[in-house]
């Protein structure tokens, strides 16, 4: 990056900045950053009112059972080119379905970005392997280069992560996965709806998740979906989603076919949240574009701003657009311009994380897992951790300093939400103020 001036004496463009009493470019709030909620209407509650109508809020079977996971899922089929696809009651759950579905267990590493969120370690942890984390590239995605580096003799799986709404190096993970027989599980829950080079988003590994809670592209409150090309996989999944076994044409538990006599968690989706997330389905493209279109406007606004680096997007048209995130030399200026940036009025209502450092992200870095960093456990044996097959981790440590490129971009990268409300002015503000703070804080 060029050199930055930090010595901001004599620097006229420092009194106009509202952090320093200048007049604030806006002073509404920005919209919310939940994509899906904004368009929630008539759609979402005539299906939802014809389940209650229907007396009928169960999948599988009722008094008029109106089948809206079934139909989810054949949708989600028709729409993005899958197989096979299966609603559960969560994202979280997913993630869990899919690696039980891949066999991992005690005696298996799984590789995991370290920039994530807290369930993806969690389902390699409750299954009784070891995450094995790996950095990061410019895309914020796994980097193939450390994940190459990393697979050992106890290595199973990589989950690799679609991180704030857009793809990374997938086809090149993937082909190292199967180069070297790793199961491949595709985090999809910040990208329904994305895709790369043509490609869905979920498509690349063994299995795809996604989630539809409330701060996803689409949501139904809670709500989750898999997806898989494979019909073993799949019935695997269904399985273990919900009590261990089959079910027959009437929606009664059949135990009868060996292979799927598992054990099950009732993840199960109910037609109630199936009937939402159909209707939101049906808006995805919309909520998409919205705020892809609103993205990339800023991101082209602000792109000549000396100093300010942008995360690569390996694929702009298959970005999903919910977040824009901005690179700084030093972790003082990081901190100085977003808090100068939130001072001209780009920030959210209260509550609202619209505008942040990537310090001020949480659970989204490895580092700030405590659960993951001290080795916790559900059983007071320390499962998995002391297991006698998981000896090989023994030295895994999970402190900061582990990831080198995810340490530097938590301390000197910030993040801006970018609502699907967002109307034409809204983005005006967003880019004039970046420019206002470009101008005083960025000065060659």
């Amino acid at each position: 990056m060029s050199s930055i001036k930090h010595d901001l004496t004599n620097n006229p463009t420092l009194d106009a900045l509202a952090i320093n009493g200048g007049t604030p470019v806006r002073t509404t709030p920005l919209p919310w950053e939940l994509p899906g909620a904004h368009f929630i209407g008539a759609e979402e509650r005539a299906l939802v009112d014809q389940v209650v109508d229907a007396k009928s809020p169960f999948r599988f079977y009722g008094l008029d059972a109106q089948h809206m996971v079934d139909r989810l899922e054949a949708e989600w089929c028709r729409k993005f080119g899958h197989a096979h696809a299966l609603g559960v009651n969560c994202g979280t759950a997913a993630l869990h379905i899919a690696l039980a579905a891949g066999e991992v267990g005690p005696g298996d590493e799984v590789l995991v970005p370290g920039y994530m969120w807290v369930s993806c370690l969690s389902a390699i942890v409750r299954l009784g392997a070891i995450p094995r984390l790996v950095d990061i590239d410019n895309t914020f995605c796994m980097d193939p280069a450390d994940m190459r580096r990393k697979i050992g003799p106890q290595t199973r799986a990589v989950l690799f992560v679609n991180m704030s709404g857009a793809m990374g190096r997938n086809a090149e993970i993937a082909a190292i996965a199967r180069e070297h027989g790793l199961f491949m599980v595709e985090d999809c829950a910040q990208a329904a709806g994305g895709s790369l080079h043509g490609r869905a988003a979920g498509s690349f590994g063994d299995i795809g998740i996604f989630s539809f809670q409330l701060n996803k592209n689409m949501t139904s409150g809670e709500g989750g979906l898999l997806v898989t090309e494979s019909e073993h996989l799949y019935k695997r999944c269904m399985a273990v989603h919900d009590l261990g076994f089959a079910r027959n044409k009437h929606g009664r538990l059949d135990p009868m076919d060996e292979r799927y006599q598992l054990w099950g968690i009732g993840s199960r989706m109910s037609d109630l949240t199936g009937a939402m997330a159909l209707a939101q389905l049906g808006k995805l493209e919309t909520i998409t574009g919205n705020m892809r279109r609103a993205k990339w406007r800023i991101r082209d606004a602000i792109a000549d701003l000396p100093g300010l680096g942008l995360r690569e997007i390996p694929d702009p048209e298959g970005d999903t657009g919910p977040f824009l995130i901005t690179i700084y030399d030093t972790p003082a200026l990081c901190q100085r311009f977003t808090a100068a940036l939130q001072a001209e009025g780009v920030r959210g209502h209260p509550g609202s994380l619209a505008c942040i450092t990537m310090r001020d992200w949480g659970m989204h870095w490895y580092f700030n897992v405590p659960s993951l960093v001290h080795k916790r456990s559900l059983s007071h044996d320390g499962f998995p951790w002391t297991h006698p097959a998981n000896a090989f981790a023994t030295d895994y440590s999970y402190q900061r300093g582990a990831l080198p490129v995810c340490d530097d971009m938590e301390s000197r990268a910030a993040l801006l939400c970018i609502s699907s409300a967002l109307t034409d002015e809204d983005v005006n503000d967003v880019i004039a103020a970046f420019r206002k703070v470009g101008a005083a804080l960025l000065t060659k």
